[in-house]
């Protein structure tokens, strides 16, 4: 499902690490890799020619890291606005995710602050997998999945399993959270029931729990600590707003939303999925 990832390195954080640990799963391997680096736009012609030579620097160093194929990768230097770079080179080259570090801002500290990656979340139809400076990266063991009935929650499994199949040993956690009662054992959940039939059948391992909150988001991230899960992953509509896409869509960014709450607040790397709105 994943062919094309587009890491957006900044030369910080923990997203070189996270693509490491993804291209140890098998399927991924094959994968085309595009590391993007973005110049900033408003610099002295002097100062451009030394962010040039730092950033072709970086992308070097970036693929001698990551040990990659150079036949599978390419590297993208770009000046301009980190924010809309990244969405326009995620349409250019049609990639399948997007990999971007994440200092963990709260919705309205990323207003404040022009955060690259909420601006990114808010605004690219591409699936995307933040990962915050301050957590670590493990070895992808323990694929958790938070589902309900929605069509987003349902693309997010079929990603879930697509990777987990593919990890030896590998564990896929799904969780329901719901905001009346919940089943008291999680085997007897018909959404969760539904959901670890379909990944028993592909030889997977399953672990499923359930949780009753009005705050889904809290008990998501209190699910995949105390699980240790190694990735989140979330279904997440397509947030770009239908009259002005060119503009956050700040109801929603100030609102309640699920997958705001849980890229700030989760303890793991966090892979959103997309589904149209």
């Amino acid at each position: 499902m994943i062919q094309k990832i587009l890491l957006a390195d900044s030369g910080t954080g923990n997203s070189e690490e996270m693509l490491k640990q993804l291209l140890e799963i098998p399927t991924l391997k094959q994968a085309s890799i595009s590391i993007l680096h973005v110049v900033p736009g408003q610099i002295s012609p002097e100062q451009l020619t030394q962010k040039w030579e730092e950033g072709g620097k970086l992308l070097a160093t970036a693929v001698q890291s990551l040990k990659l194929d150079p036949t599978k990768v390419s590297t993208i230097l770009r000046q301009g606005d980190p924010k809309t770079v990244v969405c326009q080179v995620a349409e250019e080259i049609n990639t399948d995710l997007i990999i971007m570090g994440s200092r963990g801002l709260k919705r309205l500290q990323s207003i404040l602050q022009n955060s690259v990656s909420q601006y990114v979340f808010q605004l690219s139809a591409k699936p995307m997998l933040l990962v915050r400076d301050d957590i670590y990266v493990k070895r992808l063991n323990r694929i958790m999945v938070a589902i309900d009935k929605s069509e987003a929650a349902q693309e997010a499994l079929k990603q879930a399993i697509a990777l987990a199949r593919d990890i030896s040993g590998g564990q896929l956690l799904l969780s329901h959270v719901t905001s009346g009662p919940a089943a008291s054992n999680p085997e007897e959940d018909p959404i969760l029931q539904a959901a670890a039939k379909t990944a028993r059948q592909q030889g997977i391992e399953v672990k499923l729990f359930t949780a009753s909150s009005n705050k889904a988001g809290e008990a998501i991230c209190a699910i995949a600590a105390d699980a240790n899960a190694d990735l989140l992953i979330l279904g997440s509509p397509d947030r770009r707003p239908t009259i002005a896409k060119g503009l956050p869509d700040l109801d929603r960014l100030l609102g309640g939303s699920i997958s705001d709450y849980v890229r700030v607040y989760a303890d793991c790397p966090v892979l959103l999925t997309r589904t149209a709105a």
